[in-house]
């Protein structure tokens, strides 16, 4: 008895170490490499602009050379506008971008770019005039500049250098300066701090008055924010010799959830005067700054504020000149605002047009630049997620979720109200317009059909030619697994969307590991009727049954069902997860002691809340870049949902993962970049720091330089087959 015994458990210990011993390198993961370094991606109609008096569309040639206008009708080519053998007085090799000047007789275009964070980027600009062919640098002062923008009249360019702001005027060839306090980590002119890059989507902070006269933008005080800083190495991709032997150090400034924010201001530049004007916002709620812009008149700056809780907007109308402000607008909500509200409002020649909620989803209505409601321009009960503009005649375009949550269509409403859909009700279509809105390109795709870009003419909605099929692209993926939606009722009776991707080769005889993946960022979504190929589809190829759920907090379905997590993240969101897990352990094909779940970023987040709650049913857990404790994230994202520490103490508690340590019971890995700007690598020391101290461990993997991404230099690969490693050995 004694003797089989022994020889059981040598069996065990020996299967145990092969299983171990599997996998050694990405050498042992075939076709990896397809699944997630560019090969998945779908042609898309490429990079073009609209010729500003909408004559062709414009496109840099594949060779970099030229900039060709193209018939928007016919796609041929009418004209080159550029060529880079024929400039005068400079030459350049290639160029990686382009902008046209409002009134179309100059070009901006720009080489070595230098991305800065996940928007912003330095670059070296020069001004083409299209007439005389010559090309010159944008500054000789300033060898690399950030966000250069016209001037209405094209005959100035303002742009951030240094973060100060200079105007080149293109008529006399003349640079001037515009401030002169900007200093790193301390003062930024004309364009946003890190927060305000990452968490209100923007890398500009200028705007142009119509008539030429004024440049309006925002200052940022970051004297008294906290400074964040993290190691740098000498590495291997990308190598910084510099830190051969020594580690260098990145430092900028983070404020992290309850810490001072920058302290933002709105100023005026007189052009003709060269004086800085400051303008005064009245009352007390203003804590951020996410937008200025003109509304079509050189009196009407509209600056979109909102207090700290982002619980209300405020819209005020500025005359920039006598710095006179008055507010047209508030907007509120008894949770977060969706930053729609106030990061997209659109700005018409006699009105504007916001996305609020205050009907329980997210519609669109129209105002005057007085203040008063027009109409309400959409309704029901679904979600606006897109608005594209108005035409001539008076109508808006829109995207929705009419068909349902997984789904996106197009729509147009008229001057009276008559409602009619330009897309299929079922699939995710998304386009982009002309500037007379006469035509647009439409971007449509389900989750078995490639993506498809039709020019369309929007009178009538017919087809003018196709410019992207994708059917070659389409049938090579023919060996993927794609989606197979469906939706489950939780022990609550709350209906959830979710997809399924089976194994290649599915044997509905057999029992499959399954990989939960899911993100659950508030107001996300991975559940969509949409072409994607990606890891997840690498996973089904690997052999595991992958399943997607979008619970409680994720977007399309309306405020009630996004606003259950307000002020206490990772409760519901876990709640759904594992409801999830048991539904996905029901599956006859799915192996119930082999269930694991899998995330990114937020995702990876969840990933340790739902592995730590005490009926989790997972037998292993991968968290890449996870946040561990709202405390250590910046003040817009984390106080959006949750408020500031101090107001919300209990709530942070209660959505660290550092409070669940004691009852996780499976293996958990984490993966994360030592360079992450988003993400702080803290994250994960400070959780492995706290699991060590009550006698527990984790298993880790850092990526030397990298950031939020893990990408460049087979690091995407490395993550993904560790993951399946990490998983195949554990489960």
């Amino acid at each position: 008895m004694k003797l089989t015994r022994l020889i059981t458990a040598a069996i065990t210990v020996t299967s145990a170490l092969a299983a171990y011993s599997q996998a050694n390198s990405t050498n042992d993961f075939p076709e990896i490499e397809r699944y997630i370094n560019g090969a998945q991606i779908p042609a898309s109609q490429g990079s073009f602009r609209y010729a500003p008096d909408n004559s062709g569309y414009l496109a840099i040639s594949s060779d970099g050379k030229r900039i060709v206008k193209y018939d928007i009708r016919s796609g041929k080519e009418i004209e080159t506008v550029m060529d880079l053998n024929k400039t005068r007085e400079n030459t350049l090799n290639r160029i990686d971008g382009f902008t046209m000047s409002p009134e179309g007789s100059k070009l901006l275009v720009y080489i070595d770019r230098e991305m800065i964070y996940r928007r912003s980027y330095s670059a070296k600009y020069y001004v083409y005039e299209l007439r005389s062919r010559l090309l010159k640098p944008l500054s000789e002062e300033h060898p690399r500049q950030q966000a250069p923008i016209f001037s209405p009249d094209g005959r100035m360019v303002a742009f951030a250098a240094d973060n100060n702001i200079y105007i080149k005027k293109l008529d006399y060839w003349s640079e001037v300066t515009v401030t002169t306090d900007g200093k790193r980590n301390k003062i930024i002119n004309g364009i946003p701090d890190w927060t305000y890059e990452e968490e209100f989507t923007t890398s500009s902070s200028m705007c142009w008055s119509p008539d030429n006269l004024t440049l309006c933008f925002i200052r940022y005080d970051e004297e008294e924010v906290p400074s964040f800083s993290f190691p740098l190495y000498e590495g291997s991709c990308r190598p910084m010799k510099e830190y051969a032997l020594y580690p260098g150090e990145f430092t900028y400034k983070y404020p992290v959830a309850g810490q001072k924010n920058s302290t933002v201001s709105v100023h005026s530049y007189d052009v003709e005067t060269r004086k800085i004007k400051d303008i005064k916002l009245p009352g007390s709620q203003t804590e951020y700054i996410p937008r200025i812009e003109f509304g079509h008149s050189p009196e009407r700056l509209m600056v979109a504020t909102l207090n700290r809780a982002q619980t209300r907007m405020e819209l005020f109308c500025v005359n920039p000149r006598t710095t006179t402000s008055k507010s047209i607008l508030v907007e509120e909500w008894k949770a977060w605002l969706d930053p729609a509200t106030y990061e997209n409002i659109h700005y018409l020649p006699n009105s504007f047009v916001i996305f609020s909620c205050r009907s329980g989803f997210t519609h669109l209505y129209e105002y005057s630049y007085s203040g008063a409601q027009l109409r309400q321009i959409s309704s029901g009960d679904f979600d606006v997620t897109d608005y594209y503009g108005c035409n001539a005649l008076g109508s808006h375009f829109y995207c929705s979720t009419a068909s349902g949550a997984i789904n996106r269509m197009i729509s147009s409403v008229d001057k009276k109200g008559k409602v009619t859909d330009l897309t299929p009700r079922n699939g995710t279509a998304s386009a982009s317009f002309s500037p007379d809105m006469a035509y647009y390109t439409l971007n449509y795709s389900t989750a078995t059909k490639a993506p498809r870009y039709t020019l369309m003419a929007t009178a009538g909605n017919k087809t003018v030619r196709t410019l992207v099929d994708n059917d070659a692209y389409e049938k090579s993926w023919q060996d993927a697994s794609k989606p197979e939606f469906f939706t489950f009722n939780t022990p609550d009776g709350l209906k959830l969307n979710g997809y399924i991707l089976k194994p290649v080769g599915f044997d509905s005889s057999k029992r499959y590991p399954v990989i939960m993946y899911q993100y659950q960022g508030p107001g996300s979504q991975e559940v969509l009727d949409r072409w994607h190929i990606g890891y997840e589809n690498y996973f089904a190829k690997a052999g595991f049954v992958v399943v997607c759920v979008d619970g409680r907090g994720t977007g399309g379905r309306g405020r009630a069902f996004m606003d259950a997590v307000y002020k206490r993240l990772g409760h519901y969101e876990t709640i759904d997860q594992i409801a999830a897990a048991r539904y996905a352990a029901t599956l006859p094909y799915a192996d119930p002691d082999r269930i694991a779940i899998f995330g990114w970023s937020f995702g990876g987040y969840e990933t340790i809340m739902a592995s730590s709650h005490p009926d989790a049913p997972y037998a292993a857990a991968v968290a890449v870049a996870p946040v561990t404790d709202w405390r250590y994230y910046d003040t817009v994202y984390a106080e959006r949902y949750m408020l500031t520490p101090q107001e919300n103490e209990e709530g942070y508690k209660e959505s660290s993962t550092m409070s669940y340590i004691d009852t996780r019971r499976c293996p958990l890995l984490i993966m994360h970049g030592t360079a992450d700007d988003n993400v702080h690598f803290f994250n994960a020391v400070q959780y492995a720091s706290v699991t060590e101290s009550k006698g527990r461990w984790i298993d880790m993997l850092l990526f030397p330089n990298m950031d939020h991404s893990i990408n460049g230099c087979n690091a995407r690969t490395v993550v993904i087959a560790r993951l399946i490693d990490y998983l195949r050995r554990n489960m």
